[in-house]
């Protein structure tokens, strides 16, 4: 991914290094500095986000905005909408957003499933206007489901005893969750975000056992160390 990323811009630069020669060289006309020339710097992270990022309704939706200001600038169309219209837009982003991650079926959602076939506890916590520090400390543990709504939660894993592929669940809205594992899972991240965050920090790719993180973070963030 990191590959496709640095091959699609350095053909912008390359792009941009010729555009520039011609215009020294007065064949055409070409100036980095047009009228709203700042919207590419939302555009083409976002045009290669699209491309290259697993979520594309994110990059789609900021690939938008960008469009959306340099018509503006180029007085195409009004600033006045984006009084009128961000906030109903924003909803709307949310919402889709959550039915996406709600009707996609991944690897985490099997596992989840087939930890209730067989009869396994899931854990649930939840912090709303407040903390809320678990561990598992010496528990077999098979997933966990974390909320956090303007609060925090920590969920310590660093000495549960893990001996199968789990599943956290994690709503992360206007707050944050912090997850320690152990050195020896590997981590895959499914979560879906808005305005929001995650950061794995720990993640060995040669462990014995996967811990799937699947959910949504929404003006907020998960941490994963």
């Amino acid at each position: 991914m990191k590959k496709y990323r640095r091959l699609i811009w350095g053909t912008v630069f390359v792009i941009a290094a010729v555009l520039l020669a011609l215009d020294s060289l007065n064949v055409i006309t070409f100036t980095l500095f047009f009228d709203g020339w700042w919207t590419l710097l939302i555009i083409i992270p976002s045009f290669v986000d699209l491309i290259v990022k697993r979520d594309k309704l994110s990059s789609l939706f900021w690939l938008a905005i960008g469009v959306f200001l340099l018509l503006c600038c180029q007085d195409i169309l009004s600033f006045d909408l984006i009084a009128k219209l961000w906030f109903p837009v924003l909803i709307a982003y949310i919402g889709i957003k959550m039915i996406v991650s709600s009707a996609r079926k991944n690897s985490a959602e099997r596992v989840c499933e087939k930890i209730k076939d067989e009869g396994r506890a899931i854990k649930e916590s939840a912090a709303v206007f407040g903390g809320s520090d678990i561990n598992f400390d010496g528990q077999v543990f098979d997933g966990a489901d974390l909320t956090a709504c303007f609060g925090g939660i920590k969920c310590d894993l660093r000495s549960a005893i893990i001996d199968g592929d789990c599943v956290i669940k994690v709503s992360a809205a206007f707050g944050g969750i912090d997850i320690l594992v152990p050195d020896d899972v590997k981590i895959i991240n499914n979560v879906s975000t808005v305005f929001g965050g995650v950061d794995v920090k720990k993640s060995n790719s040669d462990g014995k056992h996967t811990v799937y993180v699947d959910g949504i973070a929404a003006f907020g963030g998960v941490d994963i160390k």
